[in-house]
């Protein structure tokens, strides 16, 4: 039997970290991030990774090898990428293309996939070793843009694992990045979708004018802590199945029995958290759901786009409303909140970025989602085959432990697809989240009881 995932331990030996540039010249220049991108909840580094098995195909070629050339020959159309963060005037960020490379890391690890368990999720165990931060070059400004580790393992399969500047793409950006490498990787010439930059359709008006209501970058005095001891945290995974999504779709008003699997899933995550971490019935709490905005747009985007294109609309409601109400309540605003996300709406976010001093949106008993089901991660093939797990390498969002979790498309040892989501809180409130979460889900007609992927 393989060890428990969570107690894997493995050696990675990695060569000493590259930087690699685009295979021909390009063009030096400055480029403008748009006034989506630039704002401070974005000025981080975001942690990808991508697992696959080994192919026989694929016998005699080395994956390092393979995407090292695949990555040269793909940052001569993405050479920004190549290029480094400069802070102008207001904070205005912009790449400066110098051409100066990405960071590429080439590692062996004494370890089989198999022994990774037959659940890939996060969190995941030597994700350090196997995302090298090297040193230095974690800023945001005046530092490589990507960081690139290919590890091979000993069983033939590789792990391909990615650090982003955030603010130079959202996840569908990402996708189309990697995606480029991919297809050049297996014998392409150039990218089936070319790059566009164009991120003055994110730019703010002049003069600047808010018009729209945007709670989620209020000023926000936090008096009573927003959670979280960090020394005593508990990791979760939770699977939603068609059974468990029909469970919690029972909860939900006829009117409203139509909603997403995102919009009913944030919902139930919201009253069961608050439950969970029992605020005063009276405290200010936020829900905060990430919108991809492209089909948004009076006008699409071009495609090849692939800068910021989301916003951050913002549920609110008492600890009290949420708890004491049905849960059609909190389904309700929701799915107002992502409405509100218009053409309009992110006009006005940019031109309050640039008013406010792009702030950060607040955090202040704030919890926020973001659905990663349908980027693609899992689809991108190097030529060793799809991803058998494909998506961010931790289970939370930013760099704020506990306060965030994305949706990840899953397959459990049944086979069944679904759902899994990872959550952080406290030891105590992790109990009360998951007594929450199973009362419900038994209090429903199909009586089911949520399945607890892991235990960490």
């Amino acid at each position: 039997m393989a060890p428990s995932p969570t107690s894997l331990v493995f050696k990675v030996n990695r060569r000493e970290p590259e930087l690699i540039t685009p295979a021909k010249a390009t063009p030096h220049e400055f480029k403008a991030l748009s006034d989506i991108d630039d704002q401070e909840g974005l000025r981080f580094q975001i942690p990808v990774i991508q697992f696959y098995r080994y192919d026989p195909s694929m016998q005699g070629k080395d994956p390092v090898k393979v995407i090292r050339e695949a990555l040269a020959k793909t940052l001569v159309f993405y050479y920004p990428f190549a290029g480094r963060l400069r802070e102008g005037p207001n904070r205005k960020l912009m790449v400066e293309c110098t051409g100066e490379g990405v960071i590429f890391i080439e590692a062996d690890a004494d370890v089989t996939l198999q022994e990774f368990g037959d659940v890939l999720q996060p969190p995941f165990p030597g994700l350090e070793e196997l995302l090298f931060d090297v040193p230095g070059s974690s800023g945001v400004l005046n530092c490589p843009l990507l960081l690139i580790q290919v590890t091979r393992l000993k069983c033939g399969g590789l792990i391909f694992a990615l650090r982003l500047n955030h603010t130079m793409c959202d996840a569908p950006g990402l996708v189309q990045f990697m995606t480029a490498v991919s297809e050049i990787a297996r014998g392409e010439q150039a990218p089936s979708v070319l790059p566009v930059w164009e991120r003055h359709v994110f730019q703010a008006r002049s003069p600047p004018r808010v018009t729209c209501k945007h709670p989620e970058y209020e000023e926000v005095i936090d008096t009573k802590g927003t959670i979280i001891p960090l020394d005593d945290m508990a990791h979760r995974s939770f699977f939603f199945g068609p059974a468990e999504v029909a469970a919690l779709r029972s909860f939900a008003p006829p009117s409203l029995r139509h909603c997403s699997t995102f919009e009913l899933l944030t919902a139930c995550l919201w009253k069961c958290r608050t439950a969970a971490i029992r605020p005063d019935p009276d405290e200010v709490m936020r829900m905060a759901c990430i919108v991809n905005a492209r089909a948004r747009f009076n006008t699409p985007l071009p495609e090849g786009f692939y800068g910021n294109a989301f916003a951050f609309p913002m549920a609110v409601a008492t600890a009290g409303n949420i708890c004491c109400n049905p849960m059609g309540y909190a389904l309700e605003l929701v799915r107002k909140a992502k409405a509100e996300v218009t053409e309009e709406y992110m006009q006005s976010l940019a031109d309050l970025m640039v008013i406010k001093g792009r702030p950060h949106f607040t955090v202040v008993r704030t919890y926020l989602v973001s659905d990663v089901t349908h980027a693609g991660f899992g689809d991108v093939d190097f030529g060793w085959g799809k991803a058998v797990y494909g998506g961010p390498a931790k289970g939370g969002v930013g760099a704020i432990p506990g306060v965030a979790s994305f949706y990840i498309p899953f397959k459990n040892r049944e086979g069944e697809k679904g759902i899994v989501m990872p959550i952080c809180l406290p030891s105590d409130a992790m109990e009360r989240f998951e007594a929450e979460l199973d009362k419900m889900l038994k209090a429903s007609p199909n009586n089911k009881s949520v399945f607890i992927t892991a235990a960490l």
